[in-house]
């Protein structure tokens, strides 16, 4: 512990904190935790975040069901999930602090506004008794401070009314968590007088709360000390980085692909929490040769994106589980015209409307079989919100290659979350060139749509209006070769094993497997977003003296041609997953292991500390 500088105030040294933003779904707390990210990440300390809001777009005030909430942890390590509890809550109101209160250890840290505790306030949020002066919050240190009355002080001389200048209470709870944490204010700043440049009484007063926050914690004697979580740096590669979305990385990865290839890129899309941000970002990049079309529905907004593939483009359709069923036709049409197709799924709680803000990995056997007949389609699972680049390009390179729909398996937790990205040199990304047919390709001077390459199966890929290649393609089963209809038995099975054997046969990497003394007898697999919490969860049982190995996977379809290997190298396989077993199904019946299914659905990504007790359990029985 060192005294502050200019405060004399003592700073005490952390490895990490976790801290979560709650109110009402009007009071910011999204763009609050967004701005704390921004400065956390300038700092240079690793982080992870977890934004979590109800599905309304206006719940009803002060009510649990209108708590909205940002989590963020950040450390001078490397760390993989925003946190299992937070070290510090600050609630705006008794409705996000009742909401919250039980994720809270013993100890945790409370900053309370005062002035929203009214009577009225607290029977909304279900509190028979102030729990400010009953007791209830005895086990923790609460900082009750009049964030509103101190905004409005702040800004007495803003000319603001009244209302208007309580709403900027949020940026003062962010100057004073800025100065508790020795977080820089200055890109806020100026992110403020840009966000609000048109308004500029506005921006001033919301730049205002923010120092007034800040000096607020500096002169209070209600906190006696600050804490400093030193930079990262060396956990990390060199390079240059930012702090990034998974939307945010998968829009880029889409515009690299698109770029890399040669192509323009069309997205064919309807608005769909939590996708909708892609369709955003993407709408913005008109001078990378990107094209947007905002359909009527879903399905028209993957038959464009697929016309657009007819027509030589890179075709992408970006949506949610409800979506992906409405587009399963047309995905179907384009496994039988075997033209590249990006499905872009951000999975979200179901069925039908579901929990459409929160997360949830229910649509891997809807990826794998959600269409009528025999449609296999490969399926690449990103498992970090920086990785939503590289499954993108991963993405765009498969269904290019082999002539392919492709589905791109993301969730609202990767999808919101963020965390820092190394952003990576032109150099480093692959080639994803296409070969068109451009002559015919028949010594007798004709063009067959379905002679296929010999190593990737992939038919070759006719731009419409190329001379000499004229050609028909549809629905309707072709004969191979001529794409003639077909009715055919023998040549109907032939077609569809032919298919399945393209897909089966896709170039994907092997599995790698993290085994540190090569004498585990446990296996956790998993897939997706819940890589976080398994690394986390894997380090705690290890560093607990549990042996224990880890393996995930991005490519679900087809599996690595070494998984069965793998799986069969180990006594018990552990599969966490946030739907009811669907990957433990799919490894059961694939490799007949003994795949033990962990599952949640909470529409919450799993806590590291609840699958440490599973892993544990576990290996106490083996």
């Amino acid at each position: 512990m060192r005294p502050a500088r200019g405060t004399g105030k003592p700073v005490v040294r952390l490895e990490r904190v976790v801290v979560r933003f709650a109110g009402d779904s009007g009071d910011g707390m999204q763009l609050t935790g967004d701005r704390f990210t921004t400065q956390t990440a300038e700092f240079g300390n690793d982080l992870s975040t977890l934004p979590n809001f109800p599905a309304e777009i206006r719940a009803p005030a002060g009510t649990l069901a209108g708590v909205s909430s940002f989590q963020l942890h950040f450390a001078d390590h490397d760390i993989a999930t925003p946190g299992d509890t937070p070290d510090v809550l600050v609630a705006m109101n008794p409705a996000a602090l009742r909401a919250n209160l039980g994720d809270l250890p013993r100890g945790a840290q409370i900053i309370l506004d005062t002035d929203a505790f009214t009577k009225r306030a607290l029977t909304k949020a279900g509190y028979a008794e102030d729990p400010l002066a009953d007791g209830t919050l005895s086990s923790h240190t609460v900082h009750a401070v009049p964030l509103t009355t101190l905004t409005q002080g702040a800004l007495a001389g803003s000319g603001l009314p009244r209302k208007d200048a309580e709403r900027s209470r949020n940026m003062f709870a962010l100057g004073l968590l800025s100065w508790m944490y020795h977080r820089p204010i200055e890109t806020t700043e100026r992110f403020l007088r840009a966000k609000y440049g048109r308004r500029p009484a506005v921006a001033q007063a919301n730049v205002d709360a923010l120092k007034a926050g800040w000096n607020y914690g500096e002169t209070t004697e209600d906190f006696a000390v600050s804490y400093e979580v030193a930079s990262a740096a060396s956990a990390f590669p060199a390079g240059r980085y930012r702090t990034i979305t998974g939307n945010l990385a998968l829009s880029y990865g889409l515009v690299a692909a698109a770029r890399q290839s040669g192509l323009g890129l069309f997205l064919g899309s309807y608005p769909i929490t939590p996708a909708s941000d892609i369709l955003h970002e993407l709408s913005k990049h008109k001078d990378f040769g990107v094209r947007v079309f905002q359909a009527e529905d879903e399905i028209a907004g993957a038959g464009a994106a697929l016309g657009a593939s007819f027509g030589g483009a890179l075709g992408v359709t970006t949506t949610s589980g409800p979506g992906v069923a409405l587009k399963s036709e047309t995905i179907g049409l384009a496994v039988s015209l075997e033209l590249p197709l990006v499905i872009v799924d951000i999975q979200r709680g179901g069925p039908s409307t579901g929990l459409p803000t929160k997360t949830e990995q229910a649509d891997l056997l809807q990826a794998m079989y959600g269409r009528n007949g025999e449609a296999p389609v490969p399926v690449v699972a990103p498992a970090t919100p920086g990785e939503c680049f590289t499954a993108a390009l991963e993405a765009a390179r498969i269904a290019l290659t082999y002539r392919t729909p492709v589905f791109l398996l993301s969730d609202g937790y990767l999808a919101n979350g963020s965390e820092p990205w190394r952003i990576p040199r032109p150099g480093e990304l692959p080639d994803l060139t296409p070969v068109f047919a451009t002559e015919p390709n028949r010594p007798d001077g004709s063009f067959w749509p379905y002679l296929r390459d010999p190593v990737t199966l992939a038919r070759p890929w006719a731009v419409p209006g190329t001379p000499g290649l004229e050609h028909r393609v549809g629905g309707i089963e072709k004969q191979d070769g001529t794409g003639n209809i077909s009715y055919d038995p023998a040549n109907h099975d032939h077609m569809v094993r032919t298919r399945q054997a393209k897909v089966d046969g896709v170039s994907v990497p092997d599995v790698a497997v993290d085994d540190p003394g090569g004498d585990a007898r446990v296996l956790v697999l998993g897939w997706g977003s819940t890589y976080g919490p398994i690394t986390e969860a894997v380090r705690k049982a290890r560093a607990a003296g549990g042996s224990v190995a880890q393996a995930h996977l991005r490519h679900l379809n087809p599996f690595p041609a070494n998984l069965g290997a793998v799986l069969a190298s180990y006594d018990t396989v552990l599969v966490p997953e946030m739907n009811l077993g669907q990957l433990s199904r799919l490894i059961r019946a694939r490799y007949l292991v003994d795949a033990r299914p962990c599952t949640q659905v909470t529409g919450l990504p799993f806590t590291s500390d609840r699958l440490r007790a599973a892993i544990e359990e576990v290996l106490h029985a083996v």
